[in-house]
């Protein structure tokens, strides 16, 4: 999941790790995905599953960031200033992973990877093998 993470963030960062933004905008994957997740399970089963991506996140600082009724995220702009740039791409990162984790645990592989081409039609992703052992807690 983690390197599906990674190159989803890739492709909407173009690389650059702080994607020109300063604000929590900058968790824009979750946010690409949740009118698509909203539509799937409705708007309290993306708070839900999104809430359940940040308790299940093995990033400490991200338990910190709390679902708003509306979807959104709301405690990044605190956290932001007071981590490094790496620190919170990793975030980013892991809680993409973990979303798209419980999404395959959920509705299957073949139906998430259905929703992530849907969302984000040019990533190349025929390479990906979800059960070769690349798990959320995988580190590189």
């Amino acid at each position: 999941m983690r390197n599906l993470a990674k190159r989803l963030m890739a492709y909407e960062t173009g690389g650059n790790k702080s994607s020109g933004t300063k604000t929590p905008v900058a968790f824009h994957c979750c946010e690409k995905l949740r009118p698509h997740l909203a539509t799937l399970m409705g708007d309290g089963g993306f708070r839900a599953l999104l809430s359940r991506a940040l308790a299940d996140a093995e990033v400490p600082w991200l338990r910190a960031v709390h679902v708003k009724a509306d979807g959104s995220l709301e405690g990044l702009e605190e956290l932001h200033v007071q981590l490094d740039l790496d620190e919170f791409f990793e975030g980013r990162i892991v809680l993409l992973a973990q979303l798209i984790g419980l999404l395959v645990a959920f509705i299957g592989e073949n139906l998430t990877l259905r929703l992530v081409r849907e969302v984000w039609p040019n990533v190349p992703l025929n390479d990906l093998d979800f059960g070769n052992g690349a798990t959320n807690e995988e580190t590189n």
